[in-house]
Order: structure tokens, then C-alpha cells, then sequence
């Protein structure tokens, strides 16, 4: 199980000294007491139990953060307690036909009494719940209770390896302990800050990059369920942490970092085992190009192998590298390689140019009059092959944002892939970059459309100067053009579009997001999913950390 993990290319003699001197020289952390020193002011609601589960009453534990202060954005500062319930006053006027649970993941704590961690991609986790119902809003948040996280409140420091985080022992025959458990992925976080999901049997999981980091949850009362436990012998230790989840599969990519390559998994509904779908082999090296997501088409698993590559030795390092656990090899190339879904062969590998992405939107095949697929288009959140994006999410520098713009560039990055054999594909953008500001990251769709040729899609975009995206755009594939929301000094999180029961229109429905204010408080938004206008919006007791994805479970029918 261990194997995957490391490259042929690593050499533990290399690594050993150097990191042990690194850590040796950086000293033990400072760490304080997370023990709570006074309530917060009490705030005034009206609690409300809307499902049949019985309501949580055990006392809130009161969780010692950097607080938000009046002015300060709410965003990159961690959750106030660890959990909170209640109903929101709604301004404007919410749908009565939006019936369900928008639940948004992500990190919510970063830090542990006076250690503040480095990275965005390093809190533990807070799952947020938005339950709609005739019109009323009823909203609550909740620490995800990982390994990783109930570790680090009983020992009052960091246990587990997290994104640039890792633990520091005071000892070199610790440091030796320390990664013999490496090896076999104990000390690897489980902390699921990433997404959240609803299998097609309703269970609810929220996950990471670490196979390991799976948890269940119970969707109403964001209780911690356990450990979702994959039951096959596939082995391995990370994944990608954006699945493609639909009614009837579950499908994911496993990286393999001994053989560089990828393995395409499906999952079907009532059961815990992944069965493979076929395998490619990376056509560059020293590793597999990260895989944080991928797209799919009706008959196709789109396996995309960017140059910003997983490295063995910076996976090992206890202090921060410029691009954390990846390394930049413009020079092995980048690829895209088209399986078959039913066979698993490859019926594409393409080079194409150097890209950098995060978030893959959609996909689908453009087909002849005959209706055989003739190329893959495939769209992704591009960074134009620009690795700095990774050290602009520091916490450090998300904090220190002084008016000068230093955003890096995004764009609608469109892929063709020829399915005739040819050596080469396509890359560039949708549409003008400037229509969204020149950002973008944080998308979503109308998930009728998934795999299927599409017009709108919806995502974070910029108004400059900003260090961070800080619009909301709806993009229009067709006219290339995009529509913008934005409030000034905000941070909104990641757009989710609900589409409206009965719909024919792609961009019938409405778009939920969650707003940190200029003033240290934040709210919940709906946007009219055609118009983009505000319909409706409604104010948290405190300001949120900044989430990353989410998901939509609507009511079932009694």
C-alpha cells in the first residue's frame, strides 16, 4: 500500500540530512493553549430543528482563534466555535420551489492556540449547511471531527501531515519514527477540507487528496459519522480530490507515483468498492502531473498530465517549498489522454501546451453527421501555466493585501482533443479573459449538462485590484461574454448553480454562494441563475472562513 507513494527517482540518503537539518534548525513550534478563555457574546435566534433527527444539545466547544475585527474580512481568519445552529432572517425573497441542503466544505481553523498554519489549503475542516425550505432559510456549521483534527485539540499541535504543514518532533529518533509511519500513510492527514459529496445511495462523504481523508457525515445535524472505508484491495494513498459523482457511479483517478501514471476507478451506488476502469501511463516525468480534478464526457474519462508534477522529496520536507508538494517540469511536456469508459482502452494521448489548473469545469464530445465523436472539448479554470497561484493562497499573503493588484491571470482554458490519432491538441481561451476580470477559479454547472455539450457555467472572477477572486461571474459560452457580480471589498466563495425543478432552460435556477464583508461579517446569497441578479440574501451571526466546495441535496419527496 506504501509503494505507490514514491517515485523510482527517490533517494532517502538525499532527503534524511537535509530535512532533518531544516527541521532541526527551525526548532520545536510555539504552542499555547487552545483552551477556551471566555464565551463569546451570546447571539440572539431563533433555533429551529427542520428534520426529523433529534437537535444536538451537548454544550458548543469554544475554539481560541485569530478573531475577525471589525474591517477585517472574515475570510482568512478561523471559525469563531465549532459549531453553531439556527435560522436566518431572509432579505428579499428566496424560491419556494428551492427545497433542500447546499452544504459547502472547506478550511476552517488554522491554527492551534498561538501556531498559526501557512497555507490555505491547511485548516481543518468546517462543513457549512444552508437548508432551504418554503422560503425560509435555516443555516449551521460544524467542525469535521478527522483524526487529524481531534488529534490536534488533545495534544495541542499538529499531528498529521497536511498540505505545507507537518509534524515537528523534538528528537532526531522521533523524526525516524515520524516517517516510517510515512511510509505506510499514518501520519498522512485525514482532515477532509476539500468537497463534499452525495453518493447515489444518499450517503454523504466529504474528502481530500488522501484516500484516508473520506469521512461520512449525517447531512441534517453535520454530525461526524466515521471513516468511509474503501473495501477493494486498490491500495494507494491519494486520490483526486474532485470525483465525479453522479446518480448511478462514482469515478476517480488514483495516481500512481512508483509506475508514473493513472488509474480510473468507478464505484457504484450501496457499495465501498472501486473497480478499475483501465490505467494510462504518464508520457512525462519524474512523476504524475497533480490531478486535483478531471472532467468526463458521455463515453470518455478525460486524464489530464500537467507539468506541475507530485515530488517525493518535498512530500517528506517538514518546512514549506515554493510550490509545497509539487515540482514545475515545463520540459517533461503536458498531455491529455482520452479513455474509454466502457473498455478502459486509450483512444487519445495528446501534448498539448503547458497549463496550470485546479478546477476542471465540463467536457463533452463534438461529433460528425453520424454522430460519431470526432474531438473532446475540455474546459478547465487555466492559470496560464503560472505555478505562482499556489503560493499566493499563503495565509500570510491573503492577509497582507494592501491594494495592489497581484492576482495571477485565469482564464477559460478550452482543450480540443482530436480523436483521429493526431499527436497534438489545443489549448486556449473560451473567451476574452478581461469579460471576468482575469480570474477564475471556483465553477460550477448545471449538472443536467454534465459530460454534455454546454453553454453557462459559473465562477469566481475578478475585480481589480485584488489579490483574490472577488466576483461572481456567469460565463456564456456561445456569445463569449460574462456576467458580473461583485461587492466591493468582498470575498465571495464558489457559486453553486440549483437548477429549478421542471426546467428546460440550462440557466433556469439560481446560483448559491456565501459572502465574506469588507466589515467582518458575511451572509448567504441567491442570485437568479438567467438574469444573475441578487433575489435574495440573508446575514450570518459572525463572518466565515473562507469554503471551498459544495454540494446540493434537494428534499425528497415524503
Amino acid at each position: 500500500m506504501a509503494s505507490i507513494l514514491f517515485s523510482p527517482a527517490f533517494q532517502a540518503t538525499a532527503i534524511f540530512p537535509s530535512t532533518w537539518s531544516e527541521l532541526n534548525r527551525s526548532g520545536p513550534p510555539r504552542l499555547s493553549s487552545i483552551l477556551p478563555r471566555g464565551r463569546p457574546q451570546e447571539l440572539e435566534s431563533l433555533k429551529v430543528s427542520v428534520e426529523a433527527e433529534p437537535r444536538v444539545t451537548a454544550p458548543l466547544q469554544l475554539v481560541e482563534t485569530e478573531r475577525c475585527v471589525d474591517g477585517k474580512l472574515a475570510a482568512w481568519t478561523s471559525i469563531r466555535q465549532e459549531r453553531w445552529e439556527g435560522e436566518l432572517v431572509v432579505e428579499g425573497e428566496i424560491p419556494l420551489w428551492l427545497n433542500g441542503t447546499y452544504l459547502r466544505n472547506g478550511p476552517g481553523l488554522w491554527n492551534i492556540g498561538d501556531y498559526n498554519f501557512r497555507h490555505l489549503f491547511d485548516g481543518y475542516a468546517t462543513i457549512v449547511r444552508l437548508h432551504f425550505e418554503n422560503g425560509r432559510l435555516f443555516f449551521g456549521h460544524r467542525q469535521i471531527e478527522s483524526e487529524a483534527y481531534k488529534a490536534a485539540m488533545k495534544n495541542k499541535r499538529i499531528c498529521y501531515r497536511e498540505f505545507s504543514e507537518a509534524p515537528r518532533p523534538d528528537s532526531f529518533l522521533a523524526y525516524v519514527g515520524e516517517l516510517a509511519s510515512f511510509f505506510s500513510g499514518a501520519s498522512l492527514t485525514d482532515n477532509a477540507n476539500t468537497g463534499v459529496v452525495e453518493l447515489g445511495d444518499g450517503r454523504v462523504v466529504c474528502l481530500t487528496e488522501t484516500i484516508k481523508g473520506s469521512i461520512q457525515i449525517n447531512p441534517h445535524t453535520l454530525e461526524t459519522v466515521g471513516k468511509f472505508e474503501y473495501t477493494d484491495n486498490l491500495g494507494g494513498l491519494i486520490h483526486s480530490a474532485h470525483p465525479i459523482v453522479t446518480e448511478t457511479e462514482f469515478l476517480t483517478l488514483l495516481p500512481d507515483l512508483v509506475r508514473p501514471g493513472y488509474t480510473a476507478v468507478r464505484m457504484e451506488p450501496g457499495t465501498n468498492e472501486r473497480k478499475v476502469i483501465g490505467r494510462v501511463n504518464c508520457r512525462g516525468g519524474p512523476a504524475p502531473g497533480w490531478v486535483h480534478s478531471f472532467p468526463v464526457t458521455e463515453h470518455y474519462v478525460v486524464v489530464p498530465e500537467m507539468p506541475l508534477r507530485y515530488c517525493a522529496q518535498n512530500l517528506f520536507r517538514a518546512e514549506p517549498t515554493p510550490l509545497e508538494k509539487f515540482e514545475w517540469h515545463p520540459e517533461s511536456g503536458s498531455y491529455v489522454h482520452v479513455m474509454c469508459k466502457a473498455s478502459g482502452k486509450i483512444v487519445a494521448s495528446v501534448e498539448v501546451p503547458p497549463f496550470v489548473t485546479f478546477h476542471f469545469i465540463n467536457a463533452y464530445e463534438e461529433k460528425d453527421e453520424n454522430g460519431r465523436a470526432t474531438s473532446i472539448i475540455a474546459d478547465c479554470c487555466e492559470h496560464n501555466a503560472d505555478t505562482t497561484i499556489l503560493a499566493k493562497l499563503r495565509l500570510q499573503n491573503l492577509r497582507s493585501f494592501a491594494g495592489q493588484d497581484v492576482l495571477p491571470d485565469a482564464r477559460v482554458g478550452r482543450f480540443r482533443i482530436p480523436l483521429d490519432g493526431s499527436p497534438e491538441g489545443e489549448l486556449e481561451a473560451a473567451l476574452d479573459p478581461e469579460e471576468h476580470g482575469r480570474g477564475m477559479d471556483m465553477c460550477s454547472i448545471n449538472q443536467a449538462h454534465l459530460g454534455q455539450k454546454y453553454r453557462y457555467a459559473y465562477a469566481c472572477g475578478a475585480q481589480r485590484p485584488c489579490n483574490f477572486p472577488n466576483t461572481l461571474t456567469k460565463i456564456d459560452l456561445v456569445k463569449k461574454k460574462a456576467k458580473n457580480w461583485h461587492d466591493e471589498g468582498g470575498v465571495p466563495s464558489e457559486p453553486f448553480f440549483v437548477a429549478r425543478p421542471g426546467a428546460t432552460e440550462e440557466d433556469d435556477g439560481v446560483v448559491i454562494s456565501m459572502v465574506s464583508d469588507k466589515n467582518g461579517g458575511g451572509y448567504a446569497l441567491v442570485l437568479d441563475g438567467s438574469t444573475f441578479e441578487e433575489i435574495a440574501r440573508a446575514k450570518f451571526p459572525y463572518g466565515l472562513p473562507y469554503g471551498l466546495h459544495g454540494c446540493w441535496i434537494p428534499k425528497k419527496a415524503s
